[in-house]
């Protein structure tokens, strides 16, 4: 392969950015999810970031509009480009519904179990965006 023709290299997915309109009722959602905010929002950029103990981050960008209680890339009939959703990995389904149900987080969708043995759930931050809680197939 020429070096013209060669990809470019990933080798991972450095953090999550998902817009919300209130800073703090989103930290407190995601914390419930087991992040931690660790920085920000900073006085330059609306930005905070949180980590979970498996090093996932999510960048918190603080400046949406909050006058729409829908997501248009998932609750209007036209089907707009876009990033629809983040999955993230769980290691038990039914471990995660019962601490979702503890919580009080209703699930939005699922659960669902995909055609490769995968399953999950569907929930949603307070701002709508759409997150899938996933667990891989049995080995």
């Amino acid at each position: 392969m020429t070096e013209s023709h060669r990809p470019v290299e990933i080798v991972g997915v450095a953090h999550l950015g998902i817009r919300v309109a209130e800073f703090e009722r989103s930290r407190r959602f995601y914390e419930q999810l087991g992040f931690r905010h660790v920085a920000g929002p900073f006085e330059h950029e609306p930005v905070a970031i949180l980590v979970n103990a498996a090093g996932v981050e999510v960048n918190l960008i603080v400046n949406a509009t909050p006058s729409s209680s829908a997501n248009v890339l998932m609750d209007v009939p036209e089907k707009h480009a876009g990033y629809t959703h983040v999955a993230l990995l769980v290691p038990s389904l039914d471990d995660t519904r019962i601490r979702l149900e503890a919580l009080g987080i209703e699930l939005s969708g699922g659960p669902v179990t995909f055609p490769n043995g995968s399953r999950a759930v569907f929930v949603r931050d307070p701002d709508r965006n759409v997150i899938e809680l996933h667990e891989r197939a049995p080995a």
